[in-house]
């Protein structure tokens, strides 16, 4: 693992029904410590404190009941980082074309006029999956890849102004061959699932982020690199990007959180690898100690039903 100084993590959970917040990461039986809160706490914390570590602990533990559990409980179910229950009330996108390697290991000037990256919209945040759940895809991709990408977390208060609450990682999946059949078709390529870790950094972006993906086929190690996903790996300076998308008011309704993915290094399909339905990616982030996999499963939904005649 890298030297680099980790900030401190929170998470949220299920525990028999019942939202809590813990902080640190639980280990196999170890005892862990929740605290039960109501829905929206943390995102109630990020904007009424600083946002510190030791703010958002005050305001989240005073008062609050608590329960020690193994880290390993089956009944403990972590959540997205601030995953509001409501549809819609949650948005997932993310920045393309961001690192460095597809700018010919340049960075974008100091000075000068920012021209933004390319966005997409991925879905809402309920269509956020969590570690170990399946990845689900059209049935017929042209050729997908593994995007592992750090999602910063905002939530948005009252007044519709962004808080930053940290960090997380993520795994992108998308069908790039399908964008490269068509730029156009980007908004089709980003239709398949995301998985987001449920551990919040409670610090700013970090500037190094590695670690290795493993795709596992058939119970073997079919493909396996490096990835770095850090602020040093990246073309446009993080604030710049966060900046410019939060210049939209769309974004900026009161209470929404946003998950931002940042983009992602070269991965298994420029090393010619395709994946296939029931391939398992392992996304290891190393210099964080973040390990989590999922399942790619193709999906064929039912055809529609014949459309009605139109009206006369």
């Amino acid at each position: 693992m890298s030297q680099q100084p980790l900030p401190p993590v929170l998470f949220e959970a299920l525990h028999r029904g019942e939202r809590h917040i813990g902080f640190g990461r639980p280990e196999p039986g170890t005892p862990h410590t929740l605290y039960r809160v109501p829905e929206g706490a943390l995102a109630a914390a990020v904007i009424a404190t600083d946002g510190s570590p030791a703010a958002l602990r005050a305001a989240l533990t005073e008062g609050a009941a608590t329960v020690t559990v193994p880290g390993d409980d089956p009944e403990l179910r972590p959540l997205a980082p601030l995953l509001p229950t409501r549809a819609g009330d949650a948005l997932l996108s993310g920045f393309m074309g961001t690192h460095t390697k597809k700018w010919g290991g340049q960075r974008a000037p100091e000075d000068g006029e920012f021209t933004p990256p390319k966005w997409f919209f991925k879905g809402f945040g309920d269509w956020v999956r969590l570690p170990g759940e399946p990845l689900t895809v059209p049935a017929a991709p042209v050729a997908l890849i593994e995007e592992p990408e750090i999602a910063l977390v905002y939530v948005n208060d009252s007044d519709g102004t962004p808080r930053y609450a940290g960090y997380t990682f993520g795994n992108d999946l998308c069908d790039i061959g399908l964008h490269r059949q068509d730029p156009g078709y980007n908004p089709y390529c980003k239709l398949c699932d995301t998985a987001l870790s449920p551990w919040l950094f409670l610090g700013p972006p970090p500037r190094s982020a590695t670690g290795r993906v493993t795709i596992v086929r058939d119970g073997a190690t079919a493909w396996e690199g490096g990835f770095d996903c850090g602020g040093d790996a990246l073309y446009f300076r993080i604030g710049d990007m966060a900046e410019h998308l939060f210049s939209f008011p769309a974004v900026r309704r009161p209470g929404l959180v946003n998950y931002v993915l940042l983009g992602a290094d070269e991965a298994s399909f420029h090393d010619g690898f395709r994946i296939a339905d029931g391939d398992r990616i392992a996304i290891d982030v190393k210099s964080h100690g973040v390990a989590f996999e999922n399942a790619v499963r193709y999906v064929s939904p039912s055809p529609l039903p014949a459309p009605a005649e139109p009206w006369a």
